[in-house]
């Protein structure tokens, strides 16, 4: 059974992590604050998610040039000033066209950052990589966790909700002292600093790890964005609550995360996927179907157990069908959860400004289906097949 230490390198790349998540947890509950404040409908305040797309997807396009060329660990300090900016910048951005600018650039650094600690992960701790990934998601969803309420608090507090998201640059800066002081560097990939070589075509295994990262991506994107509106409008809780309840999603996450990291160092990732699946479409029903708060609450929480090992086994089982390419396979993974960031919550705001946002959130368990497919498929690829004896027919009684 291979097993996970946890060095210094891990626990900064762990924290590197986390900053990138507190800002979007952080903004992701003020979408329907957004669309009261500029005056937008539910589709507009969507494309916050499209900005996020756009972002992953720009940051995919040039990652492995930029991984060859500048290596992981300038790379995740470029991403986090991008993050640092933008969380800044919206002290600036009181109108939709700024709001989205800055949801651009963070999508940009967060692209550069968190697929060169995916790598850097994999590459540091080989066999035990899956169990780093999901416990360095874990501590990025316990401040995932805090940054609703610390959003939520500013803005009830009269402060706006921009003051929440800035403060991520104090721990930025912090972090960065300490990296260079102690000289902690991620592995540079092979080939760092060397003129580009042809790249090897990415398995049919890797696309189908692809696949369910879209599907994903999807879910998660839309109960962040929009939970907190279904919230609002089924449940019938105020939009200060209502942004802070977000939290029990990530309470949640954090709980999977913690017991996903264990239990990945002894089942297949493709058989937690599924059974994470499950758990969250059940805790999906729960959300969905009650109109009162804390039922809702508790099935938010059900569902972010399960979704919290969403990407971490999504990008652990895409990194290892690779074929021996994780920044490449990294850059391209962003292009997935790079679509589904930006594609899911605006068909589901758009469908919101249709159905209701209620009847809209079954897109969810539609996604976790695709999901749920394309890893079937991933395990009768690549499991090996055994051939049985052939015997004698039985006779018939």
């Amino acid at each position: 059974m291979p097993r996970l230490v946890r060095d210094r390198l891990t626990w900064v790349m762990y924290v590197q992590l986390a900053l990138w998540v507190y800002f979007l947890y952080g903004f992701g509950p003020v979408a329907p604050i957004l669309r009261d404040e500029l005056h937008i409908s539910r589709a507009l305040a969507g494309l916050h998610g499209a900005a996020f797309a756009v972002g992953g997807v720009l940051g995919g396009l040039v990652l492995p040039s930029l991984t060859r060329r500048l290596g992981r660990a300038r790379l995740i300090w470029i991403g986090l000033a991008c993050i640092s900016t933008a969380a800044v910048g919206m002290y600036a951005a009181h109108h939709l066209a700024l709001t989205l600018t800055f949801a651009t650039l963070a999508s940009i650094g967060s692209a550069l950052e968190v697929n060169a600690i995916n790598a850097g992960l994999t590459d540091h701790h080989g066999t035990a990589a899956p169990a780093a990934i999901s416990e360095a998601n874990a501590a990025a969803a316990a401040v995932g966790l805090v940054a609703p309420l610390v959003v939520g608090a500013t803005f009830a507090a009269g402060w706006g909700w921009r003051s929440g998201l800035a403060v991520v640059v104090l721990p930025v800066l912090a972090t960065a002292w300490y990296a260079r002081s102690k000289g902690v560097r991620p592995p540079e990939p092979a080939g760092f600093g060397a003129p580009a070589a042809p790249h090897r075509r990415l398995p049919a295994a890797f696309w189908l790890a692809l696949t369910s990262l879209f599907a994903t991506g999807s879910i998660e994107i839309c109960l962040t964005l929009w939970g907190s509106d279904v919230l609002r409008e089924h449940a019938h809780v105020s939009a200060g609550v209502a942004t802070a309840a977000v939290s029990a999603l990530m309470a949640g996450m954090v709980l999977g995360r913690l017991l996903g990291g264990r239990l990945l160092l002894r089942f297949r990732p493709s058989r937690m996927l599924l059974a994470a699946l499950a758990v969250s479409v059940a805790g999906f029903a729960v959300f969905w179907l009650t109109q009162t708060p804390w039922p809702a609450m508790a099935g938010l929480c059900l569902c972010g157990i399960g979704m919290g090992l969403h990407y971490p086994l999504g990008i652990g089982l895409a990194l290892a069908h690779s074929d021996g390419q994780p920044d490449l396979a990294a850059a391209r993974a962003s292009f997935a959860v790079g679509i589904s960031f930006g594609l899911a919550p605006f068909a589901l705001g758009a469908l919101a400004d249709q159905v209701g946002a209620h009847r809209a959130f079954l897109l969810v368990p539609a996604f976790a289906v695709l999901s749920a497919a394309a890893i079937l498929r991933l395990d009768r690829t690549t499991l090996p097949r055994t051939t049985l004896p052939r015997t004698a027919p039985t006779p018939a009684a």
